[in-house]
């Protein structure tokens, strides 16, 4: 054949070699969501690449065996036909022909290696992992059409290699991609990491996404905070109560705080005081049913429940119904966009930002709303309040004036109560060094 024909065979091996290669890549790394959106938009490739990535493997064998038949046919005609060409180039030289011979080997080995490796697999290789959506679309038909016209083959490939993989107990998995919390996480903090999302986005992805890993109990008011009426109160003092409250929605109780009866809302109460005056209404027709959930309910689920009910107000007892605080709509939904203020709202109580940088922290103020309070990160996996935190990494139930350094903050205990710590000092350690004191 002459040389510079096989030379042009070489170079369209060359060029499937590099076609195969990008298709085998492209396909391992496309997102099935998004060809998905790309069919939706009804995209050029996008409907044949979700039936090719529906039976990814039979395709994934047709790119090995066009990868193989490209490799072999470039060493068999590209290496051969390069040192047909250099042969005559250097027998002016005057050099023994063995050496010839040797010499147009070399250059024929190292010129379509070196095109092998860059052309036929490293370029098709990365550009296919940068961008395999686009790549699977342009090679869905061609890809197709080879895979049709080796059918026998590819299907004697892909059954053996299933054979292979049962042999190890490898079982098969649905094409559909399918990611872990964990996954969406990590993919969404590169994301903002690369500048494809701001921090405020990736919080609320990360916010929606840790709903299930928290209950209701990590983010309710504890009982002690919560601000309630007694239900035996005269109408008028009620009144000026509820009047004097930021909240829409107040606890009502009978004789002790923890014994909630009812739920005061401001629209009812604003409704009977229309119809009967600031004397003459009475509490009983005016309050609602109190709604409890478990403590133990995650937080996606109360937020499922107070959608679902169109509520947005419920008290939290524990397993032997004890009233242990409340959580609002509000209180979840933060969890997910960060805080939601309101012409009504105050600073977070219990927290007081000292001139030096540090932080006066009543005992009872929970981890969360401090940590979003003051931009912070302590852990509230093994405690609710940061009294309950200082006490867990103590061991122990703090005299005032002690100090301690964990997690990267300083705590000081200031004031104590019996057995709790009702006062503390929190501020963020400078330097190394995590010593408890």
């Amino acid at each position: 054949m002459n040389p510079y024909l096989s030379l042009l065979v070489a170079f369209v091996l060359l060029a499937a070699n590099a076609f195969y290669v990008a298709a085998e890549f492209a396909l391992v790394k496309a997102r099935a969501f998004r060809i998905d959106t790309f069919a939706e938009e009804n995209k050029f490739g996008a409907l044949l690449t979700q039936k090719i990535l529906r039976n990814i493997e039979a395709y994934l064998a047709c790119c090995q065996l066009g990868i193989t038949m490209a490799s072999l046919g470039l060493g068999w005609v590209g290496e051969p036909t390069v040192a047909a060409i250099v042969t005559p180039l250097l027998q002016p030289l005057g050099i023994s022909e063995e050496a010839i011979h040797l010499a147009a080997f070399l250059i024929g080995f190292l010129v379509f290696s070196s095109l092998h490796i860059v052309i036929g697999e490293q370029v098709p290789k990365t550009f296919a992992i940068r961008n395999p959506e686009p790549v699977s679309l342009w090679i869905a038909y061609p890809l197709h059409w080879s895979f049709l016209l080796f059918y026998p083959l590819n299907w004697l490939l892909n059954a053996a290699s299933k054979n292979v993989l049962k042999l190890f107990g490898v079982k098969e998995v649905s094409h559909h991609e399918v990611l872990t919390g964990a996954e969406i996480e990590s993919i969404v903090d590169v994301s903002a990491e690369q500048g494809a999302l701001d921090i405020s986005t990736r919080d609320r992805v990360r916010g929606s996404l840790d709903l299930s890993e928290l209950t209701v109990a990590d983010v309710m008011i504890h009982r002690k905070n919560i601000k309630a009426l007694d239900i035996d109160l005269p109408p008028r003092e009620i009144l000026a109560q509820a009047m004097s409250s930021p909240h829409t929605r107040m606890p009502l109780y009978k004789d002790e705080p923890d014994n909630i009866v009812g739920i005061l809302h401001a629209r009812d109460l604003l409704r009977a005081i229309s119809e009967h005056g600031r004397d003459g209404f009475d509490i009983q027709d005016v309050k609602r049913p109190p709604w409890f959930a478990p403590m133990t309910t995650s937080a996606e689920d109360q937020l499922a429940e107070f959608l679902r009910r169109r509520e947005h107000f419920a008290l939290v007892v524990d397993e032997y119904g004890a009233l242990m605080g409340l959580v609002t709509l509000e209180d979840i939904l933060e969890e997910i966009v960060g805080d939601i203020k309101d012409e009504h709202d105050i600073a977070v109580q219990g927290v007081r930002q000292q001139p030096d940088g540090s932080v006066n922290v009543d005992g009872s103020v929970p981890i969360r709303d401090l940590n979003r309070a003051m931009n912070w990160d302590l852990p509230d996996e093994e405690a609710v309040t940061i009294a309950g935190l200082v006490i867990h990494e103590a061991q122990a139930i703090p005299e005032p004036g002690q100090r301690f350094a964990f997690h990267g903050y300083r705590f000081q205990v200031l004031r104590r109560q019996r057995n709790q710590l009702t006062a503390l000092r929190v501020e963020r350690e400078m330097e190394e060094g995590m010593e408890g004191g």
